[in-house]
């Protein structure tokens, strides 16, 4: 039997982060206790400046704790260097940010092809045309991110994130710049994806409606989990 299936996703231990230096320093994270569910969907929300954003850079491993446990898809984050690490996460993570940071002078089927180009993947753009297709953008595959409203370049930033078929899906605010509307026909997308693929997806947003259809929901306040009087994550509520 394959054991790593009974680990956790993501995994932190007593994880620390401070950013800034000297009389500026800022202690963000201060003794992150969680485990993640392969497979669940967890919203993390919390006010302005308690830390939630930077605890899904400490998961996606855009920031390096300080000191505690961070395992992300049973490897030890804090154990791999630069190189190992980038490698690392090209293969298991996949990252949705509130700006879509599509390349300009690419066209959205260019934009998607690029992760399995720089994998060396022979199939890159056949790939990239059926996972545009899959967000429903296969018609406007050869228009540049200039030509797209902000939805549509969030559809294509999230094909060019699900094409490498990754094993955990963390976005941060990922409609934040969108309406309403749009905003709900992403996040439509997100969970059918998820859903599809049996990937673990973990979110940060203020919206508590959007938290309320993960699997489960967490509150960071002042760079703490609440937890309950046995220590362990509460489900959030009343966050807005």
């Amino acid at each position: 039997m394959d054991q790593s299936v009974d680990q956790p996703a993501i995994s932190l231990r007593d994880v620390h982060l401070s950013l800034g230096a000297g009389a500026a320093q800022v202690h963000i994270l201060k003794g992150i206790d969680l485990n993640i569910a392969r497979g669940q969907s967890v919203g993390i929300i919390g006010p302005s400046g308690s830390g939630k954003s930077t605890l899904l850079m400490v998961m996606a491993g855009l920031e390096s704790a300080d000191s505690g446990k961070v395992r992300v898809a049973g490897t030890d984050l804090m154990g791999l260097s630069e190189d190992e690490l980038a490698r690392f996460l090209r293969q298991h993570v996949g990252i949705v940010f509130q700006s879509f940071h599509l390349i300009p002078n690419m066209t959205a089927l260019e934009n998607v092809a690029v992760p399995l180009e720089l994998a060396g993947e022979p199939c890159a753009f056949a790939r990239a045309r059926d996972e545009l297709a899959v967000v429903g953008f296969q018609d406007r595959a050869n228009h540049y991110p200039g030509q797209l409203s902000g939805g549509e370049q969030q559809r294509v930033a999230m094909a060019r994130v699900l094409v490498g078929e990754p094993e955990i899906l963390i976005a941060d605010e990922p409609t934040g710049n969108l309406d309403e509307t749009t905003g709900s026909t992403i996040i439509d997308l997100m969970f059918a994806a998820q859903a599809r693929r049996d990937v673990t997806l973990v979110l940060v947003t203020h919206d508590r409606g959007l938290a309320d259809r993960c699997t489960t929901s967490v509150r960071i306040h002042s760079g703490l989990i609440d937890t309950d009087h046995a220590g362990r994550p509460v489900a959030a509520s009343g966050e807005r």
